[in-house]
Protein backbone atom coordinates (compact mmCIF):
# COMPACT_ATOMS: atom_id res chain seq x y z
CA UNK A 1 0.00 0.00 0.00
CA UNK A 2 1.13 3.72 -0.83
CA UNK A 3 1.78 5.08 2.62
CA UNK A 4 -0.13 8.89 3.57
CA UNK A 5 3.53 11.17 4.39
CA UNK A 6 1.15 12.21 7.02
CA UNK A 7 0.51 9.48 8.80
CA UNK A 8 1.55 9.33 12.27
CA UNK A 9 3.91 7.11 13.91
CA UNK A 10 5.42 5.97 16.96
CA UNK A 11 9.22 6.11 16.49
CA UNK A 12 10.53 5.84 20.19
CA UNK A 13 9.64 5.58 23.77
CA UNK A 14 12.25 6.11 26.76
CA UNK A 15 11.55 5.34 30.58
CA UNK A 16 13.98 5.44 33.66
CA UNK A 17 14.42 4.76 36.99
CA UNK A 18 16.12 7.64 39.41
CA UNK A 19 16.34 5.41 42.42
CA UNK A 20 19.23 7.70 43.43
CA UNK A 21 16.83 10.60 44.18
CA UNK A 22 16.84 14.14 43.66
CA UNK A 23 16.49 14.72 39.81
CA UNK A 24 13.38 17.36 39.33
CA UNK A 25 10.68 16.41 37.13
CA UNK A 26 11.81 18.47 34.22
CA UNK A 27 15.06 16.63 34.41
CA UNK A 28 13.59 13.37 34.15
CA UNK A 29 11.46 14.40 31.20
CA UNK A 30 14.41 15.32 29.57
CA UNK A 31 16.55 12.25 30.59
CA UNK A 32 13.80 10.32 29.61
CA UNK A 33 13.41 12.00 25.95
CA UNK A 34 17.01 11.62 24.90
CA UNK A 35 16.64 7.74 25.92
CA UNK A 36 13.66 8.07 23.41
CA UNK A 37 15.73 9.30 20.56
CA UNK A 38 18.03 6.45 21.06
CA UNK A 39 15.33 4.20 21.23
CA UNK A 40 14.18 5.57 17.61
CA UNK A 41 17.42 5.31 16.52
CA UNK A 42 17.65 8.93 15.43
CA UNK A 43 19.10 11.35 18.27
CA UNK A 44 19.18 14.26 15.75
CA UNK A 45 14.91 13.85 15.86
CA UNK A 46 15.08 15.83 19.57
CA UNK A 47 16.04 19.33 17.52
CA UNK A 48 13.60 18.78 15.15
CA UNK A 49 10.81 18.58 18.22
CA UNK A 50 8.27 21.41 17.11
CA UNK A 51 5.39 20.44 19.68
CA UNK A 52 6.13 19.42 23.85
CA UNK A 53 2.96 18.09 25.81
CA UNK A 54 3.90 17.40 29.18
CA UNK A 55 1.80 15.26 31.22
CA UNK A 56 0.27 17.21 34.83
CA UNK A 57 2.51 16.74 37.53
CA UNK A 58 2.12 16.83 40.88
CA UNK A 59 5.80 16.76 42.29
CA UNK A 60 6.66 20.26 41.49
CA UNK A 61 4.49 23.07 39.51
CA UNK A 62 6.18 25.01 36.47
CA UNK A 63 4.47 27.51 34.85
CA UNK A 64 5.53 25.89 31.34
CA UNK A 65 7.71 22.68 31.76
CA UNK A 66 7.70 21.83 27.99
CA UNK A 67 10.13 25.23 27.56
CA UNK A 68 12.02 24.01 30.29
CA UNK A 69 12.63 20.51 28.92
CA UNK A 70 12.77 21.93 25.60
CA UNK A 71 16.01 24.01 26.75
CA UNK A 72 17.33 20.98 28.13
CA UNK A 73 17.10 19.04 24.64
CA UNK A 74 18.04 21.86 22.41
CA UNK A 75 14.55 22.14 20.70
CA UNK A 76 12.60 24.94 19.68
CA UNK A 77 9.09 24.00 19.74
CA UNK A 78 6.63 25.81 18.52
CA UNK A 79 3.70 25.04 20.62
CA UNK A 80 4.07 23.85 24.42
CA UNK A 81 0.98 22.07 26.33
CA UNK A 82 0.26 20.71 29.33
CA UNK A 83 -2.41 18.44 30.74
CA UNK A 84 -4.91 18.50 34.00
CA UNK A 85 -4.92 15.97 36.33
CA UNK A 86 -5.88 12.62 35.37
CA UNK A 87 -4.50 9.14 34.68
CA UNK A 88 -6.24 9.11 31.06
CA UNK A 89 -4.34 11.88 30.26
CA UNK A 90 -0.71 10.21 28.38
CA UNK A 91 -3.45 8.45 26.20
CA UNK A 92 -5.55 11.59 25.40
CA UNK A 93 -2.33 13.42 24.46
CA UNK A 94 -0.88 10.71 21.66
CA UNK A 95 -4.66 10.17 20.00
CA UNK A 96 -4.69 14.53 19.54
CA UNK A 97 -1.24 14.36 19.11
CA UNK A 98 -1.68 11.72 16.01
CA UNK A 99 -4.36 13.29 15.01
CA UNK A 100 -2.44 16.97 14.88
CA UNK A 101 0.44 15.07 13.10
CA UNK A 102 -2.46 13.77 10.49
CA UNK A 103 -3.93 16.68 10.11
CA UNK A 104 -0.79 19.12 9.31
CA UNK A 105 -0.59 20.67 12.34
CA UNK A 106 2.68 19.29 14.00
CA UNK A 107 5.63 17.30 12.33
CA UNK A 108 7.29 16.17 15.57
CA UNK A 109 5.86 15.61 18.37
CA UNK A 110 7.28 14.74 22.05
CA UNK A 111 4.90 14.01 25.24
CA UNK A 112 6.62 13.25 28.19
CA UNK A 113 5.58 13.18 31.85
CA UNK A 114 7.10 11.75 35.38
CA UNK A 115 7.40 12.35 39.22
CA UNK A 116 9.90 12.58 41.92
CA UNK A 117 7.64 12.25 44.56
CA UNK A 118 9.85 10.10 46.99
CA UNK A 119 12.12 13.31 47.23
CA UNK A 120 9.58 15.69 47.51
CA UNK A 121 7.68 13.56 50.46
CA UNK A 122 11.43 12.67 52.08
CA UNK A 123 12.23 16.54 52.27
CA UNK A 124 8.89 17.50 53.30
CA UNK A 125 8.91 14.99 56.13
CA UNK A 126 12.24 17.28 57.22
CA UNK A 127 10.26 20.78 56.82
CA UNK A 128 12.44 21.31 53.34
CA UNK A 129 11.51 22.43 49.87
CA UNK A 130 13.68 20.84 47.13
CA UNK A 131 15.76 23.78 45.00
CA UNK A 132 14.07 23.21 41.50
CA UNK A 133 13.39 25.15 38.98
CA UNK A 134 11.01 27.61 39.43
CA UNK A 135 9.94 30.07 36.64
CA UNK A 136 9.07 33.86 36.46
CA UNK A 137 5.56 34.90 36.64
CA UNK A 138 6.39 36.84 33.60
CA UNK A 139 6.37 34.07 32.02
CA UNK A 140 3.15 32.44 30.21
CA UNK A 141 1.72 29.63 31.62
CA UNK A 142 1.73 26.83 29.17
CA UNK A 143 -2.34 26.35 27.47
CA UNK A 144 -4.08 23.84 29.58
CA UNK A 145 -5.00 20.62 27.03
CA UNK A 146 -7.00 18.83 29.00
CA UNK A 147 -9.55 19.93 31.77
CA UNK A 148 -9.41 18.03 35.42
CA UNK A 149 -11.09 14.66 36.23
CA UNK A 150 -13.95 15.58 38.62
CA UNK A 151 -13.30 13.89 42.00
CA UNK A 152 -15.31 16.30 44.28
CA UNK A 153 -18.98 15.76 44.03
CA UNK A 154 -20.69 17.01 47.13
CA UNK A 155 -22.39 13.37 47.63
CA UNK A 156 -18.48 12.40 47.95
CA UNK A 157 -17.10 15.43 49.72
CA UNK A 158 -19.60 16.01 52.33
CA UNK A 159 -19.24 12.79 54.10
CA UNK A 160 -14.83 12.45 53.07
CA UNK A 161 -15.07 10.22 50.65
CA UNK A 162 -12.23 12.04 48.98
CA UNK A 163 -9.43 9.45 47.04
CA UNK A 164 -9.41 6.59 45.25
CA UNK A 165 -8.17 4.24 47.85
CA UNK A 166 -11.64 4.94 49.54
CA UNK A 167 -13.74 4.58 46.47
CA UNK A 168 -12.21 1.76 44.66
CA UNK A 169 -13.02 -0.50 47.53
CA UNK A 170 -16.33 0.16 46.96
CA UNK A 171 -16.21 -0.76 43.30
CA UNK A 172 -14.18 -4.41 44.67
CA UNK A 173 -17.17 -5.12 47.04
CA UNK A 174 -19.41 -4.43 44.18
CA UNK A 175 -17.98 -7.05 41.57
CA UNK A 176 -17.85 -9.54 44.51
CA UNK A 177 -21.47 -9.42 45.47
CA UNK A 178 -22.46 -9.22 41.56
CA UNK A 179 -20.30 -12.75 41.26
CA UNK A 180 -21.36 -14.32 44.28
CA UNK A 181 -18.58 -14.89 45.39
CA UNK A 182 -17.67 -14.51 49.98
CA UNK A 183 -15.02 -12.29 50.98
CA UNK A 184 -12.59 -15.27 51.27
CA UNK A 185 -13.08 -15.53 47.38
CA UNK A 186 -12.74 -12.29 46.23
CA UNK A 187 -9.69 -12.08 48.25
CA UNK A 188 -7.79 -15.20 46.46
CA UNK A 189 -9.16 -13.74 42.84
CA UNK A 190 -7.30 -10.25 43.65
CA UNK A 191 -4.91 -11.85 45.48
CA UNK A 192 -3.95 -13.84 42.27
CA UNK A 193 -4.22 -11.25 39.96
CA UNK A 194 -1.94 -8.85 41.52
CA UNK A 195 0.27 -11.94 42.20
CA UNK A 196 0.36 -12.08 38.11
CA UNK A 197 0.92 -8.20 38.18
CA UNK A 198 3.99 -8.98 39.88
CA UNK A 199 5.56 -11.72 38.01
CA UNK A 200 5.47 -9.51 35.16
CA UNK A 201 7.33 -6.42 37.07
CA UNK A 202 9.89 -9.04 37.96
CA UNK A 203 10.32 -9.38 34.43
CA UNK A 204 10.13 -5.54 33.32
CA UNK A 205 13.90 -3.72 33.43
CA UNK A 206 11.81 -0.22 34.07
CA UNK A 207 9.48 -1.47 36.92
CA UNK A 208 9.99 0.42 40.05
CA UNK A 209 9.78 -3.08 42.14
CA UNK A 210 11.01 -6.21 40.53
CA UNK A 211 10.34 -8.85 43.02
CA UNK A 212 7.43 -11.55 42.37
CA UNK A 213 4.81 -11.92 44.89
CA UNK A 214 2.95 -15.04 45.86
CA UNK A 215 -0.83 -14.01 46.26
CA UNK A 216 -1.37 -15.00 50.24
CA UNK A 217 1.37 -12.39 50.65
CA UNK A 218 -1.02 -9.68 48.80
CA UNK A 219 -3.90 -10.68 49.83
CA UNK A 220 -2.51 -10.89 54.21
CA UNK A 221 -1.90 -7.74 56.00
CA UNK A 222 1.46 -7.50 57.85
CA UNK A 223 3.59 -4.54 59.19
CA UNK A 224 4.90 -4.18 55.45
CA UNK A 225 1.58 -4.49 53.82
CA UNK A 226 -1.21 -3.07 56.11
CA UNK A 227 -4.78 -2.25 55.36
CA UNK A 228 -5.05 0.64 53.40
CA UNK A 229 -9.16 0.33 52.91
CA UNK A 230 -10.30 -3.28 53.05
CA UNK A 231 -10.12 -4.98 51.35
CA UNK A 232 -7.53 -3.95 49.63
CA UNK A 233 -3.84 -4.45 51.27
CA UNK A 234 -0.89 -1.93 50.95
CA UNK A 235 -0.21 -4.02 47.86
CA UNK A 236 -3.09 -3.35 46.35
CA UNK A 237 -2.70 -0.31 46.06
CA UNK A 238 -1.02 2.20 43.22
CA UNK A 239 2.52 3.18 44.24
CA UNK A 240 3.38 6.98 44.10
CA UNK A 241 6.33 6.38 45.97
CA UNK A 242 8.39 6.50 42.92
CA UNK A 243 11.31 8.73 41.05
CA UNK A 244 10.19 8.08 37.13
CA UNK A 245 9.96 9.36 33.83
CA UNK A 246 8.96 8.59 30.29
CA UNK A 247 8.65 9.74 27.02
CA UNK A 248 7.06 9.36 23.50
CA UNK A 249 8.53 10.54 20.47
CA UNK A 250 5.68 10.56 17.23
CA UNK A 251 6.40 12.00 13.46
CA UNK A 252 4.69 11.64 10.52
CA UNK A 253 6.03 8.91 7.89
CA UNK A 254 7.95 11.70 5.76
CA UNK A 255 9.48 13.03 9.46
CA UNK A 256 10.98 9.70 10.10
CA UNK A 257 12.41 9.05 7.06
CA UNK A 258 13.35 12.82 6.68
CA UNK A 259 15.40 12.10 10.01
CA UNK A 260 16.84 8.61 9.54
CA UNK A 261 14.55 6.89 11.20
CA UNK A 262 14.89 2.81 10.50
CA UNK A 263 11.70 1.33 9.66
CA UNK A 264 11.73 -1.24 12.16
CA UNK A 265 11.48 1.43 14.91
CA UNK A 266 8.51 2.66 13.41
CA UNK A 267 5.08 1.40 15.11
CA UNK A 268 1.51 2.89 13.80
CA UNK A 269 -1.19 4.50 15.86
CA UNK A 270 -4.15 2.58 15.05
CA UNK A 271 -7.09 4.37 16.28
CA UNK A 272 -7.99 5.99 19.51
CA UNK A 273 -11.13 6.97 21.46
CA UNK A 274 -12.72 9.18 24.60
CA UNK A 275 -15.04 8.61 26.70
CA UNK A 276 -16.28 9.52 30.31
CA UNK A 277 -18.55 7.91 33.49
CA UNK A 278 -20.48 10.07 35.46
CA UNK A 279 -18.30 12.52 37.78
CA UNK A 280 -20.17 11.41 40.98
CA UNK A 281 -20.23 7.74 41.75
CA UNK A 282 -23.63 8.18 43.26
CA UNK A 283 -24.79 8.44 39.33
CA UNK A 284 -23.25 5.37 37.82
CA UNK A 285 -25.52 2.83 36.60
CA UNK A 286 -24.09 -0.07 38.62
CA UNK A 287 -20.71 0.36 40.76
CA UNK A 288 -19.20 -2.67 39.23
CA UNK A 289 -19.86 -1.88 35.55
CA UNK A 290 -18.36 1.07 33.07
CA UNK A 291 -20.33 1.89 30.00
CA UNK A 292 -17.62 3.80 28.86
CA UNK A 293 -14.91 1.13 28.88
CA UNK A 294 -17.76 -1.16 27.14
CA UNK A 295 -17.96 1.34 24.05
CA UNK A 296 -15.30 3.02 24.25
CA UNK A 297 -13.20 -0.12 24.01
CA UNK A 298 -15.09 -1.50 21.36
CA UNK A 299 -14.96 1.10 19.09
CA UNK A 300 -11.04 1.98 19.50
CA UNK A 301 -10.92 -1.77 18.14
CA UNK A 302 -13.68 -1.39 15.33
CA UNK A 303 -11.81 1.93 14.32
CA UNK A 304 -8.64 -0.51 14.01
CA UNK A 305 -10.18 -3.08 12.18
CA UNK A 306 -9.29 -5.88 14.78
CA UNK A 307 -10.95 -7.75 17.45
CA UNK A 308 -10.37 -9.16 21.04
CA UNK A 309 -9.18 -11.88 19.78
CA UNK A 310 -6.64 -10.42 17.19
CA UNK A 311 -4.65 -8.89 20.32
CA UNK A 312 -1.28 -9.94 21.03
CA UNK A 313 -0.83 -7.58 24.14
CA UNK A 314 -2.80 -5.53 26.33
CA UNK A 315 -1.96 -2.93 29.45
CA UNK A 316 -5.24 -2.22 30.93
CA UNK A 317 -4.85 0.76 33.63
CA UNK A 318 -4.18 -0.85 36.76
CA UNK A 319 -4.11 1.45 39.72
CA UNK A 320 -6.44 -0.76 41.98
CA UNK A 321 -7.66 -4.38 41.18
CA UNK A 322 -11.14 -3.50 40.82
CA UNK A 323 -10.05 -1.20 38.17
CA UNK A 324 -8.15 -3.91 36.12
CA UNK A 325 -11.83 -6.32 36.88
CA UNK A 326 -14.26 -3.66 35.43
CA UNK A 327 -12.26 -3.17 32.30
CA UNK A 328 -11.79 -7.02 31.61
CA UNK A 329 -15.12 -7.36 32.18
CA UNK A 330 -16.46 -4.78 29.48
CA UNK A 331 -13.66 -5.67 26.76
CA UNK A 332 -14.43 -9.35 27.19
CA UNK A 333 -10.96 -10.50 28.00
CA UNK A 334 -10.45 -13.15 30.81
CA UNK A 335 -8.37 -12.47 34.37
CA UNK A 336 -6.83 -15.51 33.97
CA UNK A 337 -5.22 -15.96 30.65
CA UNK A 338 -1.78 -16.79 30.84
CA UNK A 339 -1.51 -16.17 27.08
CA UNK A 340 -3.16 -12.59 27.67
CA UNK A 341 -2.19 -10.93 31.01
CA UNK A 342 -3.40 -7.79 30.92
CA UNK A 343 -0.09 -5.84 31.86
CA UNK A 344 2.83 -5.27 30.24
CA UNK A 345 4.66 -2.97 33.29
CA UNK A 346 3.56 -4.66 35.86
CA UNK A 347 1.05 -2.19 36.51
CA UNK A 348 0.53 0.47 39.14
CA UNK A 349 1.91 -0.91 42.31
CA UNK A 350 4.56 -3.05 41.14
CA UNK A 351 5.57 -1.00 37.79
CA UNK A 352 5.00 2.22 39.82
CA UNK A 353 2.29 4.64 39.48
CA UNK A 354 3.86 8.34 38.80
CA UNK A 355 0.36 10.02 39.37
CA UNK A 356 -1.26 10.79 36.06
CA UNK A 357 2.11 9.67 33.98
CA UNK A 358 1.53 5.57 33.93
CA UNK A 359 0.35 5.08 30.74
CA UNK A 360 3.19 6.76 29.35
CA UNK A 361 5.07 3.93 30.67
CA UNK A 362 2.85 1.21 29.10
CA UNK A 363 2.34 2.86 25.62
CA UNK A 364 6.17 2.88 25.66
CA UNK A 365 6.39 -0.98 26.38
CA UNK A 366 3.32 -2.03 24.53
CA UNK A 367 5.24 -0.36 21.62
CA UNK A 368 8.60 -2.14 22.17
CA UNK A 369 6.75 -5.47 22.48
CA UNK A 370 4.81 -4.90 18.99
CA UNK A 371 8.01 -4.48 17.81
CA UNK A 372 9.25 -7.78 18.82
CA UNK A 373 6.21 -9.67 17.24
CA UNK A 374 5.80 -7.61 13.72
CA UNK A 375 2.23 -7.57 12.99
CA UNK A 376 0.97 -7.77 16.28
CA UNK A 377 -1.21 -5.46 17.71
CA UNK A 378 -1.08 -4.01 21.10
CA UNK A 379 -4.24 -1.95 23.11
CA UNK A 380 -3.65 0.27 26.14
CA UNK A 381 -6.36 1.84 27.99
CA UNK A 382 -6.14 4.80 30.75
CA UNK A 383 -7.76 5.59 33.43
CA UNK A 384 -8.98 9.11 35.18
CA UNK A 385 -10.48 9.48 38.73
CA UNK A 386 -13.13 6.90 40.30
CA UNK A 387 -13.01 4.89 37.12
CA UNK A 388 -13.91 8.39 35.46
CA UNK A 389 -12.63 9.59 32.39
CA UNK A 390 -11.27 6.54 30.17
CA UNK A 391 -8.61 6.63 26.78
CA UNK A 392 -8.27 4.06 24.61
CA UNK A 393 -5.26 3.58 22.14
CA UNK A 394 -4.62 0.56 19.47
CA UNK A 395 -0.81 0.26 18.57
CA UNK A 396 0.96 -2.08 15.38
CA UNK A 397 3.91 -2.01 13.19
CA UNK A 398 1.54 -2.52 10.40
CA UNK A 399 -0.18 0.96 9.17
CA UNK A 400 -3.27 1.23 9.62
CA UNK A 401 -5.57 0.68 6.60
CA UNK A 402 -7.71 3.32 7.05
CA UNK A 403 -5.36 5.69 8.31
CA UNK A 404 -5.58 6.98 12.03
CA UNK A 405 -8.97 7.55 13.17
CA UNK A 406 -9.80 9.22 16.53
CA UNK A 407 -13.03 9.48 18.02
CA UNK A 408 -15.31 10.61 21.41
CA UNK A 409 -18.25 8.29 21.96
CA UNK A 410 -20.07 10.76 24.78
CA UNK A 411 -22.63 10.79 22.81
CA UNK A 412 -23.64 7.27 22.53
CA UNK A 413 -22.16 6.77 26.13
CA UNK A 414 -24.26 9.44 27.56
CA UNK A 415 -27.84 7.40 26.57
CA UNK A 416 -26.70 4.13 28.73
CA UNK A 417 -28.94 4.37 31.93
CA UNK A 418 -27.89 5.76 35.53
CA UNK A 419 -28.81 6.06 39.09
CA UNK A 420 -30.99 8.66 40.12
CA UNK A 421 -28.04 9.95 42.84
CA UNK A 422 -28.67 11.89 45.90
CA UNK A 423 -26.83 14.60 47.46
CA UNK A 424 -27.88 14.07 50.71
CA UNK A 425 -30.56 11.73 52.58
CA UNK A 426 -31.97 11.34 55.93
CA UNK A 427 -33.39 7.99 56.75
CA UNK A 428 -33.55 4.32 56.23
CA UNK A 429 -31.26 2.58 53.33
CA UNK A 430 -29.72 -0.78 52.11
CA UNK A 431 -26.01 -1.43 51.57
CA UNK A 432 -24.74 -1.55 48.18
CA UNK A 433 -21.50 -1.66 48.90
CA UNK A 434 -18.91 -1.11 51.88
CA UNK A 435 -15.32 -0.42 52.64
CA UNK A 436 -13.70 0.15 55.93
CA UNK A 437 -10.42 2.57 56.10
CA UNK A 438 -7.47 1.74 58.46
CA UNK A 439 -5.30 3.98 60.02
CA UNK A 440 -1.52 3.74 59.89
CA UNK A 441 -1.27 1.76 63.23
CA UNK A 442 -3.33 -0.81 61.31
CA UNK A 443 -7.15 -0.11 63.73
CA UNK A 444 -10.28 0.68 61.43
CA UNK A 445 -11.38 3.95 61.42
CA UNK A 446 -14.07 4.36 60.22
CA UNK A 447 -16.28 3.34 56.98
CA UNK A 448 -17.93 4.38 53.61
CA UNK A 449 -21.47 2.61 52.18
CA UNK A 450 -22.92 3.19 49.33
CA UNK A 451 -26.64 2.52 49.82
CA UNK A 452 -29.88 2.59 48.08
CA UNK A 453 -32.88 3.91 49.11
CA UNK A 454 -36.42 2.62 49.21
CA UNK A 455 -37.35 4.17 46.14
CA UNK A 456 -33.95 2.64 44.49
CA UNK A 457 -32.03 6.27 44.17
CA UNK A 458 -28.28 5.69 45.47
CA UNK A 459 -27.03 7.58 48.23
CA UNK A 460 -23.56 7.78 50.08
CA UNK A 461 -22.85 7.57 54.11
CA UNK A 462 -20.05 6.64 56.22
CA UNK A 463 -19.62 5.87 60.09
CA UNK A 464 -16.92 5.22 63.12
CA UNK A 465 -18.91 3.44 64.89
CA UNK A 466 -15.77 1.37 65.83
CA UNK A 467 -17.67 -1.53 67.23
CA UNK A 468 -19.42 -1.99 64.41
CA UNK A 469 -16.46 -1.75 61.90
CA UNK A 470 -14.99 -5.27 62.82
CA UNK A 471 -18.93 -6.88 61.71
CA UNK A 472 -18.24 -5.07 58.90
CA UNK A 473 -15.58 -6.92 57.60
CA UNK A 474 -16.15 -10.33 58.77
CA UNK A 475 -19.47 -10.57 57.67
CA UNK A 476 -21.34 -10.22 54.41
CA UNK A 477 -23.65 -6.85 55.28
CA UNK A 478 -25.18 -6.47 51.46
CA UNK A 479 -28.29 -6.20 51.56
CA UNK A 480 -28.42 -5.00 55.25
CA UNK A 481 -30.30 -2.14 56.52
CA UNK A 482 -28.79 1.18 57.95
CA UNK A 483 -29.63 4.47 59.32
CA UNK A 484 -28.48 7.41 57.72
CA UNK A 485 -28.56 10.35 59.68
CA UNK A 486 -29.04 14.23 57.87
CA UNK A 487 -25.00 15.05 58.41
CA UNK A 488 -24.03 11.88 56.07
CA UNK A 489 -23.12 9.24 59.54
CA UNK A 490 -24.72 6.36 59.60
CA UNK A 491 -25.24 3.13 62.07
CA UNK A 492 -26.92 -0.32 61.33
CA UNK A 493 -30.25 -0.10 61.64
CA UNK A 494 -32.15 -1.06 64.81
CA UNK A 495 -29.00 0.16 67.00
Amino acid sequence: MTLDPRTPVLVGGGQLNSRAGGREPVDLIADAAYVAAENAGSPRLLTAIDTIRIVGLLSWRYRDPGLLVADRIGASPRSTGYTGNGGNTPQTLLNAAAADILAGRADVVLIGGAEAWRTRMSLRGQGLRPEWTTQDDEIPAAPRLTVEVGMDAISERRIGLDRPAFVYPLFEQAIRIAAGRTHAEQRETIGALWSGFSKIAATNPHAWSRREYAPSEIGTPSPDNRWISWPYTKLMNSNNMVEQGAALLLCSAEAAQRHGVPRDRWVFPQSGTEARDTTAIVERGQLHRSPAIRIAGARALELAGVGVDDLTYVDIYSCFPSAVQIAAAELGLPLDDPGMPLTQTGGLTFAGGPWNNYSTHAIATVAARVREFPGSYGLVTANGGYLTKHSFGVYSTEPPLQGFRCEDVQSEVDREPTTSGLTAYEGTATIESWTVVHGRDGAPERAFFAARTPDGARTLASSGETDWLADLESEDVAGSRIEIRADGTCVEAGR
